[in-house]
């Protein structure tokens, strides 16, 4: 039936004269451009063994648990930790006389290494930093996302029981536990790589580990610009919204870049100023020099101890912040995040899960009703708009890039409506022919209603950062 559709569709294209020939039959009737599926790309570590190098792998293994006390390991540093493990295993390796080749034995010696001191098969993939995500579905499935697009690994686990060792390694090393009885788990790495995990019964077809890379390398505004994701006179315009001490709502999708865009926010506060930052994992790497980093707790085994982000919120109110940064705003914190930035505590930032500025607001909404208070719409649209300056809404597109999509600023209030003007916009014209995305970013001509505001504390922007071209080719 499709491929009939297609061939109507096809003849109907074809110029008259075309369209007097034979049509071909429709087992030839080709697919549309934007049908064909993009060509999988594997990730190879290049890691994996032989059966038989596997195999000595596990003897030499079960040898060096015998001969070696490893609960002795936590009192040695790292290096000679590592280096007493290799000692071991090339003198098994030497006494068991294995019959693979040098460049096997190092390979073994390098895996069992991990799987002592590390996480076993993700190691690889944890010291490739252009590496942002390790998804583990299962024992034998691994993607990563490099470059913002998703790759299968050559990485396998030797079955659940070894993944779930890996699982239980991570969340261990921080006091907490994963079993049946509590069968999900969210944890962070050394490193402060984000984890989650969740296992069987609610993982049906076996655990599933997720880590999101903690960023070695930090952004600037300057590498953002390079990377495609703003523009010049973008970032002009968010450094001097920072300085004027707006309040700002980084809004975006999952992986769009929300905290490293609130990273970059952040670098433009005075060194001066004293920073409270609120966060369920602690990702944000702030370089001013008074900061004070504030992370939730969970419940403990007992199902008690938990420590909200809603009370931490209240609690920094009480620290004399200069500047409140919330990683995201989730939950009842949105409340306190408004009562804070309507209360004298102006330059704050945080950030949302919304897909447009608007449904960002409305996100906000939702939030401060599962508190279970009860205001009137109105007033709580009233609250927003005027706790709220700015938005900044990010996008991860088809082809990998995370470009900052729309800036808007929030007026005030239209009757029941909270209005907002677009300042700046990325205008997205199609797709090339390297599935890249064809669009450029252009002011929309509106002049946000803070340039005066910020001129006044001695921030002035010039007008024709605001002007499209067309604009700027009809001033005198």
């Amino acid at each position: 039936m499709l491929s009939e559709f297609r061939s109507r569709l096809q003849r109907a294209a074809r110029p008259a004269a075309e369209a007097a020939t034979t049509a071909p039959a429709p087992d030839a009737v080709q697919g549309m451009a934007w049908e064909a599926e993009t060509p999988e790309q594997p990730y190879q570590t290049r890691s994996q063994l032989s059966p038989l190098e596997s195999d000595w792998r596990e003897r030499i293994y079960q040898l060096l648990l015998k001969v070696m006390d490893l609960s002795l390991l936590d009192s040695l540093e790292p290096a000679e930790a590592s280096r007493q493990i290799r000692e071991i295993c090339q003198r098994l390796l030497d006494e068991q006389a294995a019959p693979v080749s040098l460049a096997a034995r190092q390979a073994i010696i390098a895996q069992i290494s991990d799987e002592v001191l590390g996480l076993g098969p993700l190691e690889p993939l944890l010291a490739d930093t252009t590496i942002s995500d390790i998804l583990v579905n299962g024992h034998a499935s691994v993607y990563v996302e490099r470059h913002g697009k998703l790759q299968r690994t050559d990485v396998r686990f030797r079955d659940d029981r070894h993944l779930l060792n890996i699982i239980d390694r991570i969340v261990s090393s921080l006091g907490r536990r994963i079993d049946e009885s509590s069968p999900l788990v969210d944890a962070r790495l050394k490193d402060g790589s984000r984890v989650n995990a969740i296992i069987p019964p609610l993982a049906i077809d076996g655990p599933s580990l997720s880590i999101r890379r903690f960023a070695v390398d930090l952004l600037n505004a300057d590498a953002l610009v390079q990377m495609g994701t703003l523009t010049p006179a973008i970032a002009l315009v968010l450094k001097a919204i920072v300085r004027g001490r707006l309040n700002v709502l980084v809004s975006g999708g999952t992986g769009t870049g929300k905290t490293t865009m609130l990273n970059v926010l952040s670098s433009f506060i005075g060194h001066n100023e004293r920073i409270v930052t609120i966060e369920d994992s602690a990702e944000l790497q702030l370089q001013q020099p008074h900061v004070v980093r504030l992370e939730t707790r969970p419940a403990n085994i007992e199902g008690r101890g938990e420590i909200n982000q809603r009370e931490l919120v209240r609690n920094a109110l009480r620290m004399r912040p200069d500047r409140i940064v919330i990683g995201e705003v989730r939950g009842g914190e949105a409340l306190d995040m408004l009562a804070a930035m309507n209360t004298g505590h102006d330059g704050s930032l945080t950030t949302i899960h919304a897909n447009t500025p608007r449904d960002a607001l409305g996100r906000i909404e939702n939030m401060v009703s599962m508190t279970g208070a009860t205001f009137p719409m109105k007033a709580l649209r009233q609250q927003i708009a005027s706790a709220i300056d700015v938005v900044i809404q990010l996008e991860r597109q088809e082809d990998g890039r995370r470009r900052l999509v729309s800036v808007q600023e929030i007026n005030g209030m239209e009757g029941d409506i909270i209005t907002m003007t677009e300042i700046f916009t990325f205008e997205r014209r199609g797709i090339g022919e390297g599935g890249e995305v064809l669009g450029e970013y252009r002011p929309t001509g509106m002049v946000p209603a803070f340039r005066e505001s910020l001129a006044k504390r001695g921030i002035d922007l010039p007008l024709t950062l605001f002007r499209p071209d067309w604009m700027e080719a009809m001033q005198p």
